[in-house]
């Protein structure tokens, strides 16, 4: 009987520590899975989960890998998940004084080459799929297929409300807000500034999404997909700008089922 409850206490006690390590993972902050590589003259910072095909993610505006804790979870169980922190963001390097989502792409294309990936899945969140689009224009071999949700590749108001651009002009010239945000927001305010013309350079097949609700209007998002040679729309019902956020588990299976057709 002593020693069934031992070998019972030291089962739970498995257990709770199994969840207790599965829970303890931080994205973005994780040692085991963390790495740097020297990209352009920067230290790149990425995570890696998961084994099978290669998929990066491209997270937002700010946002560091962490932005995708309900998508690498779920991807990581099909796929070898990148996860990246993009240049000036997360624990990634870069300059304050100079930034475009043009350099961005260019270190995701140098990190692809760096783990000697010859082409992979992208998955893009806002100026992730921004930097996705780009990815696929200016280095099309490296992008197997590409999914992308709330991107824009104008910065004015057929895109974007005209409140959303002033509250990124505030920031800009407020003198309080420091030097990485005003960087930040100057990006956004001033880019992207792709042809619809350069639209149709991608061959890849592209899934673009959006919130109904989307800081992204709608009518934008429809012209993206029109433009694209290979393309599908999905608008979420009753979702915002973050809808990987807000309805994780639709998201991750409509971007599972396009990318496994």
């Amino acid at each position: 009987m002593k020693k069934r409850t031992i070998l019972l206490i030291s089962i739970i006690s498995c257990i709770i520590t199994a969840f207790a390590q599965k829970k303890a993972i931080v994205y973005g902050s994780n040692p085991q899975a963390g790495h740097y590589a020297p990209i352009n003259g920067i230290k790149l910072y990425y995570e890696i989960y998961g084994s099978g095909e290669p998929l990066i993610m491209l997270h937002g505006n700010s946002g560091p890998i962490e932005a995708f804790k309900y998508q690498i979870p779920f991807f990581e169980k099909h796929y070898k998940v990148i996860a990246i922190d993009s240049r000036l963001q997360g624990k990634s390097g870069g300059a304050v004084d100079t930034l475009s989502y043009n350099m961005m792409a260019a270190d995701f294309a140098g990190l692809l080459d760096y783990l000697h990936i010859e082409s992979a899945y992208v998955l893009g969140w806002s100026d992730g799929g921004i930097d996705g689009l780009i990815l696929a224009i200016n280095y099309p071999g490296k992008v197997k297929r590409l999914a992308v949700s709330g991107a824009n590749i104008v910065p004015d108001s057929t895109a974007i409300s005209a409140a959303d651009i002033e509250d990124m002009r505030k920031t800009v010239q407020n003198p309080n807000t420091p030097a990485k945000d005003r960087t930040l927001n100057r990006m956004m305010l001033y880019q992207p500034q792709i042809p619809y013309d350069d639209l149709k350079k991608i061959h890849c097949p592209v899934l673009v999404m959006a919130g109904d609700h989307d800081m992204i209007k709608p009518e934008h998002t429809l012209k993206i997909f029109q433009s694209l040679p290979s393309a599908s729309l999905c608008i979420f019902p009753n979702s915002h700008h973050g809808v990987c956020q807000q309805h994780p588990a639709l998201f991750n299976e409509t971007v599972e089922t396009f990318f496994s057709k």
